[in-house]
């Protein structure tokens, strides 16, 4: 009996699962690569979107992030992602609310979204909606990576891309705003 416990705890030591101990009154919590896909499917937000900036060229930024909140009772999930994704960061989704307890994943640095984000969701595919959001995502980073948006022709693209269907778009910048103030 002792052997076959001593021999379980070897296993899961170097699978790296945590143990809690029964007093804890918690459970081993193991979240797969599927279920934060899943979990994205509902939570998650692939965002494109645009920023005026005087000191850019083309007075325009284009601004990539991936985002996935929780309710505070869900945040070990959040923390869980960010460990398996190996980046980005957690913070309160609206600090200043007394109401808004949700926490949320964000992950900005665009070579974390290329090169962690990106291969994740195309190894562990979403199946709503959102992933159409993620193609969407990756054509603009991809494009991105190329330099294309730092020329009037490419940075065009992209706006018409991601703002083709401004229908009940509660955007900051309309498509038509941003085209008729580019150089």
């Amino acid at each position: 009996m002792l052997e076959t416990l001593v021999t379980l705890v070897l296993v899961r030591c170097i699978i790296g699962l945590t143990m809690h101990s029964s007093t804890d009154n918690q459970q081993e919590r193991l979240i797969s690569n599927d279920y934060l896909a899943g979990f994205t499917d509902g939570e998650g937000t692939f965002y494109i979107g645009f920023g005026h900036r005087n000191d850019l060229p083309l007075k325009w930024q284009i601004i990539t992030e991936f985002h996935v909140s929780q309710n505070p009772g869900g945040k070990n999930v959040l923390e869980s992602f960010r460990q398996v994704l190996g980046c980005g960061y957690l913070k309160p989704n609206h600090a200043k609310s007394s109401r808004d307890k949700t926490w949320i994943l964000i992950v900005k640095n665009r070579n974390d979204l290329n090169n962690k984000v990106v291969p994740f969701f195309k190894k562990h595919r979403l199946h709503t909606n959102k992933h159409q959001d993620f193609e969407k995502f990756c054509w603009v980073l991809e494009t991105i990576s190329k330099g294309n948006h730092l020329k009037i022709d490419g940075f065009k693209k992209i706006v018409d891309f991601v703002l083709k269907d401004e229908v009940n778009d509660h955007r900051r910048y309309s498509k038509s705003y941003i085209l008729d103030r580019l150089n």
